[in-house]
């Protein structure tokens, strides 16, 4: 399982022109589902992302945590993290979590996030997603496990 973590003001994601999700200051997660994945994975990378200390205090040091600035969190799904090119210019999807396994994932991690987070937001599992952002920093982290 895989994850690019960025810190954010503010992120929306769009379906079809319409609103799927947003959330105000906190983390925009793109995640993508490996073969290998399990719940364990999804709790493992739920359990750190909560924990990370990237948010700035009073004297600019990023001591705090989402939990200690009740950050909200929109979770993408990105099958493309997986993207292998190492070969010709087309990428290979091969190492991606097949559909099934993949969206039982995302669901679990979702669920994971609601339970950790002041809000949770997501984007549609499957389709044409159109993500936009403050990038706060810029930010950006990559997770996997």
């Amino acid at each position: 399982m895989k994850i690019v973590l960025q810190r954010v003001l503010a992120a929306e994601v769009k379906v079809e022109g319409e609103v799927a999700g947003s959330i105000g200051r906190g983390y925009v997660l793109l995640l993508g589902v490996g073969q290998g994945d399990t719940e364990a994975s999804a709790l493992k990378l739920a359990n750190k992302v909560h924990s990370l200390r990237i948010f700035p205090d009073a004297a600019g040091k990023t001591n705090l945590s989402a939990a200690d600035i009740d950050g909200e969190v929109l979770v993408i799904s990105q099958f493309t993290l997986y993207a292998d090119c190492k070969k010709g210019s087309r990428p290979s999807f091969t190492e991606a979590a097949g559909p099934e396994l993949a969206k039982a994932l995302y669901a679990y991690f979702v669920t994971l996030c609601e339970t950790r987070f002041a809000k949770t937001a997501q984007g549609i599992f499957g389709a044409d997603m159109k993500v936009s952002l403050i990038n706060d920093g810029p930010f950006t982290l990559t997770l996997e496990a």
